[in-house]
């Protein structure tokens, strides 16, 4: 997965659930623990996003990560980038399919010609 990419699911999953544990995040994402971690200390230190920590109820310390506003700008950013390239990737499959569809519409013909 390309930073960029994994930097708009980070922030993604950050906006959607921001208690996530560092582990909760790595399961729901896919990716290492150590991979999220790093991550996050990219994008806290791009000032995108926060992090507060606070005492759980089993006495343990956690971290509540937030995006910051220059970090939902950054997230808006990478969804419209995203998005853009999902739809040029969309379109030449569609164009690769359609090619796919003529040759084996071809063949089957001339198959039952013979």
């Amino acid at each position: 997965m390309p930073n960029d990419e994994l930097d708009l699911h980070v922030l993604r999953e950050i906006a959607a659930q921001p208690a996530s544990s560092q582990r909760g995040l790595a399961q729901r994402l896919g990716i290492s623990l150590g991979r999220v971690n790093y991550c996050l200390r990219a994008l806290t230190g791009k000032g995108l996003v926060k992090a507060s920590n606070f005492r759980r109820s089993d006495n343990k310390w956690a971290y509540a990560y937030v995006l910051t506003p220059k970090g939902a700008d950054e997230k808006l950013r990478l969804t419209v980038n995203f998005l853009q390239r999902k739809m040029v990737e969309y379109d030449l499959l569609q164009a690769e399919l359609e090619q796919l569809r003529r040759e084996v519409g071809e063949s089957s013909i001339s198959k039952r010609q013979d």
